[in-house]
C-alpha cells in the first residue's frame, strides 16, 4: 500500500533533511521530484518545510541548528523508525551499546521523538506518533521507497537493530559482498551492507532512496540543478536502476527506478 494512514512499529515512517540553505534546498528538490511544500513557523524566525507529493506528506526539511553547524555536521537526510514508545526504545538502545544523541521529547501534539547513533556510528531517529503519523505516501514515484544502512561494522550494527526493533535478517550474496535484508513481521524493513574499500572514507550512515520513473533522466536533471553524481546509474538485477546523488548543499541521497513486472 502506497498511501499510509499509520506506520507499523519497527518500520521507517519519516525522512527529514537538515540543510544549510533552506530556500535553495526547496528549489532543488521541488524541481527534481515535482514536490510541493508548505512552510510552518517554529519560532525564532525559523520555519519547518513540509514536503508533499500529490497532496500527501513525504518528508520535511529545515535549517540546521547553530549547534549542528558549530559541530560541522554536514547537511543530511535523517530517517525515522516508527515506535510505540520512544522512551522504551531509548532504554533498549543504551542497553544495546548505542548512543542517545537527543533524549526523547514531545514535538507539541504531533508526537514524541529521539535521535540515536548505533554502535558503528550511523545516526537515526524514532517517532512515536500522535497527531502526525509520518509519511502519507511511500513506495510511489517521488516518495521514499527504501532505507539502507551502509556500515563499517555489520557485526555490531546487525545484532543491535535486531535487538532494538525486533527485526529478523536474511543474508543475500551479492557481487560486492553480503547484503542483509532486515524484516519486521515478514515485511521488508530495510537493508544493510558493509562499506567497501572502493567507497573510501565514507562514514557509517543510513541512505534514503527515492523512487523515480527514469534513473538516468533524474540524474541528468539533478546535475542541471546543481547536484553532484556520487555513483553513476547502475543496474541491480531484478530490482531496478539506481544512483547516488548529492544535493547542492552537500546532503547525500539515492534514487531508484524499480523494475516493473508485467
Amino acid at each position: 500500500m502506497s498511501t499510509m494512514t499509520k506506520h507499523a512499529p519497527g518500520m521507517f515512517c519519516w525522512s527529514e533533511l537538515a540543510t544549510t540553505d533552506q530556500e535553495a534546498a526547496k528549489k532543488f528538490y521541488t524541481a527534481l521530484f515535482g514536490w510541493t511544500f508548505d512552510d510552518s513557523p517554529i519560532g525564532g524566525g525559523e520555519t519547518y518545510t513540509m514536503l508533499m507529493k500529490n497532496g500527501k506528506n513525504i518528508g520535511a526539511l529545515y535549517s540546521q541548528q547553530k549547534e549542528q553547524r558549530e559541530r560541522r555536521i554536514p547537511p543530511n537526510w535523517l530517517p525515522y523508525v516508527a515506535v510505540e514508545s520512544a522512551d522504551q526504545i531509548a532504554a533498549k538502545i543504551k542497553q544495546g551499546g548505542g548512543k542517545v544523541l537527543t533524549e526523547p521529547f514531545d514535538v507539541m501534539a504531533h508526537g514524541r521523538m529521539a535521535v540515536f547513533q548505533d554502535p558503528a556510528d550511523a545516526t537515526f531517529a524514532v517517532w512515536q506518533a500522535n497527531q502526525h503519523t509520518g509519511a502519507g505516501l511511500v513506495n510511489e514515484v517521488g516518495s521514499v521507497c527504501w532505507n539502507e544502512l551502509l556500515t563499517r561494522d555489520p557485526s555490531k550494527a546487525g545484532p543491535f537493530y535486531k535487538q532494538v526493533f525486533g527485526w529478523t535478517d536474511e543474508a543475500m550474496p551479492m557481487p560486492q559482498g553480503t547484503y542483509t535484508m532486515f524484516k519486521k513481521d515478514r515485511a521488508q524493513a530495510a537493508g544493510m551492507m558493509k562499506i567497501t574499500p572502493e567507497m573510501g572514507t565514507l562514514p557509517s550512515h543510513w541512505e534514503i532512496y527515492f523512487s523515480v520513473d527514469d534513473c538516468d533522466k533524474c540524474v541528468a536533471k539533478a546535475k542541471q540543478l546543481g547536484g553532484k553524481v556520487m555513483k553513476p546509474p547502475a543496474d541491480i538485477p531484478n530490482v531496478g536502476r539506481f544512483a547516488v546523488l548529492q544535493d547542492p548543499q552537500g546532503a547525500y541521497f539515492a534514487i531508484i527506478a524499480m523494475t516493473r513486472k508485467a
